[in-house]
């Protein structure tokens, strides 16, 4: 049990958290290291870089924030949100590129078509929902910056595509030293070292530093709470499932007890159903999003394929919960039955919620589960939280 003290912090904590969210619109439907760690100098000499010049209509459509920002770098999208004149607005981009050859008549083709891109090395890097479109034309995979919730140490120019794609949303902040709160990953359970996660977070920490902004970073799965369970005292366990990773917290009145990431999300889904199908694990992708319905028996490969591995990720993910739940020592005594809340891009498909609510009643957790619902907006739970907190810090 926790003390006095705590327990009026706790409160005070929710009460702020309250206040951020009820300054915005009611008609919204809501959907460290130590200074001497190595991979922090890798980080700020990585963030010093300069920036990338885009080019196409990305470029001239960022806005320059007035207020806390919400961010949420992802394996498969980026996202900001803001509270913009009593409305909470929300802009993403795909976190992805392709590159070709620079020539002349490519630059007048690719601008011609408002495509966004930035040259580097002799190749112009195509970033977000260009980039995807372009490889599916070519029946390819888009590469990606960000490999299982993490910078990917094989992409070289990784960083720069990141930075591209933000600038295409946000620009520096009308005030110096405005707030951004970013999602980060929950410690792999069974992926890199500490040390990874320390560098990712240090390396984005740093460059939204030298854009203006005064940085802050929140659990992916705390930000879904922050989001959803405001009816809940910020009390039940928020999974953000995006592309890269499954992150899971467990929040007691607005405070993350325990956090943790499964390595195994919608990337892994889309490669393998690909590997499965022979079809490129973009393509894949197009149709999990536009096509498939958990909730209904599968017709054609693909689709069959898609079942299955959703089925072995959300094992994967309900045991890893189970084990992590079991043999903690951070556990609280809660009173009460508590929600799991589900967002990001893979919780999406109908019938995602319903599946994982079955298989859990497979499950033996330690705490007593109310209910398996989705996010109102799935795909943006994780900024807004993080704007929630951002704007509870400014405030």
């Amino acid at each position: 049990m926790v003390d006095d003290d705590n327990q009026s912090n706790m409160f005070e904590r929710t009460e702020k958290l309250n206040d951020a969210r009820e300054s915005m619109d009611d008609g919204i439907v809501w959907g460290g290291a130590e200074p001497g760690d190595q991979s922090v100098a890798n980080a700020e000499a990585a963030a010093a870089k300069p920036m990338v010049a885009i080019q196409g209509e990305g470029a001239d459509q960022a806005e320059r924030p007035a207020g806390p920002v919400g961010l949420d770098v992802g394996t498969t999208h980026i996202v900001a949100a803001q509270n913009k004149r009593n409305h909470i607005e929300t802009v993403n981009q795909l976190n992805a590129f392709f590159t070709v050859p620079v020539s002349k008549f490519s630059r007048k083709i690719l601008q011609s078509h408002d495509i966004i891109f930035f040259e580097r090395n002799d190749l112009f890097y195509i970033i977000g929902y260009s980039a995807e479109s372009f490889a599916n034309m070519f029946n390819t995979n888009t590469r990606r910056p960000i490999h299982e919730g993490l910078l990917s140490p094989s992409e070289k120019e990784g960083l720069s595509v990141v930075q591209a794609v933000v600038s295409t949303l946000i620009n520096k902040p009308k005030r110096f030293g405005e707030v951004i709160c970013f999602g980060i990953p929950g410690e792999p359970l069974d992926g890199p070292t500490a040390g990874a996660l320390t560098y990712h977070e240090q390396v984005i920490t740093m460059y939204l530093q030298n854009m203006g902004y005064t940085p802050m970073a929140v659990n992916e799965g705390m930000a879904t709470v922050l989001c959803e369970l405001a009816d809940d005292d910020y009390t039940g366990i928020g999974i953000s499932m995006g592309g890269g990773m499954c992150n899971v917290c467990l929040s007691y009145l607005s405070f993350p007890v325990i956090t943790f990431s499964v390595q195994m999300a919608g990337d892994y889904i889309d490669r393998m159903a690909g590997a499965a199908t022979a079809e490129p694990a973009t393509k894949v992708k197009v149709i999990k999003e536009a096509e498939l319905d958990l909730s209904r028996e599968p017709k054609g490969m693909v689709h069959t394929a898609l079942h299955i591995y959703y089925d072995e990720v959300i094992a994967k993910l309900l045991t890893s919960l189970q084990r992590v739940l079991a043999s903690s020592d951070k556990l609280p005594k809660i009173s009460k039955p508590v929600p799991i809340i589900l967002s990001g891009g893979t919780a999406m498909p109908r019938g995602c919620h319903s599946k994982v609510s079955r298989v859990l009643e497979k499950v033996n957790l330690p705490i007593e589960i109310s209910e398996v619902r989705l996010a109102s907006d799935p795909l943006y739970a994780t900024s807004k939280g993080a704007l929630i907190m951002a704007m509870t810090e400014a405030g």
